[in-house]
């Protein structure tokens, strides 16, 4: 299984009293497959899965599914944490709607290299659906060596990496010219994932496509099929709304313009995250307003 193209790691967004707001929820989802994303990703970071309840979570997925099965789009699911049993268990809760589970290095105990690899091992030969590795060393704090990227790449039931460094590294520029074809690669840092899709990558979760859904989508086809001239162009009119985007911890200040586009009910957020800035909605608003009027 090869995946392709945009997939939007979608917020949670909560009503007035900080309760799951289910039908912003489905509207947003449908939003962004109508404005060209290839599929969702459920209960990613960027939905503030830890501040979930179990019931919650059931509900992300429930309606996240429904959409996906209504829209023939795939759907991927998080499912890792840093717990070996935990992830095994919540990949088996897995239905048929889920078409991938996005698995990440296991975060703060820091296992070794082999532990990790042990650890995805286990997981990939227990899950009902196949696995893409989420690896972000900045949230980890576990590098990843070639050799142990590879090795995950070759394990049975691992179709791919999203692949979120912080830059575009030796280490990933090698990777970019060694992997399998039948290995997916997705960038998953916004404002690197025009570098890294000229480096070959099949596609992005990227988390600022909430707010630009259809230039990233486009941002994808062009670096994949030309005019990559086009690509570079866009690639650099999209990158002041990444970066204002991330301003503040991620997703405060995207559910602060969505909510101030109205697409959500309202920005809240759940502790530890606090609400975005003021100066910092503004400056996003003000990088999409740039956006639009030059696509």
């Amino acid at each position: 299984m090869t995946l392709t193209g945009l997939f939007l790691p979608l917020i949670t967004p909560f009503s007035a009293n900080g309760e799951l707001a289910a039908d912003a929820l489905a509207g947003l989802a449908h939003e962004v497959l109508d404005d060209g994303a290839t599929g969702i990703v459920a209960l990613g970071t960027t939905a503030e899965t830890a501040t979930l309840t179990p019931e919650e979570r059931r509900r992300v997925l429930d309606i996240c599914g429904t959409v996906c099965r209504e829209r023939n789009a795939p759907l991927i699911a998080g499912a890792g944490t840093n717990s070996t049993a935990a992830s095994t268990e919540a990949l088996a809760a897995f239905g048929p709607t889920v078409t991938a589970a996005l698995t990440v290095v296991p975060y703060y105990t820091r296992p070794t290299e082999a532990g990790v690899l042990a650890h995805f091992g286990q997981l990939a030969a227990t899950s009902p659906v196949p696995l893409i590795v989420y690896n972000i060393p900045q949230r980890t704090g576990r590098t990843l060596s070639l050799d142990t990227l590879h090795q995950l790449a070759s394990t049975p039931n691992i179709i791919g990496f999203k692949h979120a460094v912080g830059s575009i590294d030796d280490t990933t520029i090698t990777l970019m010219s060694t992997l399998p074809s039948d290995v997916s690669v997705l960038a998953g840092d916004d404002l690197h994932a025009a570098p890294l899709l000229a480096l070959g990558a099949s596609g992005a979760i990227l988390a600022t496509a909430h707010l630009a859904t259809s230039a990233f989508a486009t941002l994808i086809r062009l670096w994949r099929n030309g005019p990559l001239p086009e690509a570079r162009q866009l690639a650099h009119r999209l990158a002041p709304l990444c970066t204002a985007l991330f301003a503040e911890p991620n997703p405060v200040v995207i559910k602060s313009a969505l909510a101030a586009q109205g697409r959500i009910p309202t920005p809240t957020v759940r502790l530890p995250l606090l609400p975005a800035s003021s100066a910092a909605t503004n400056s996003a608003l003000e990088a999409l307003t740039y956006v639009l009027a030059t696509a």
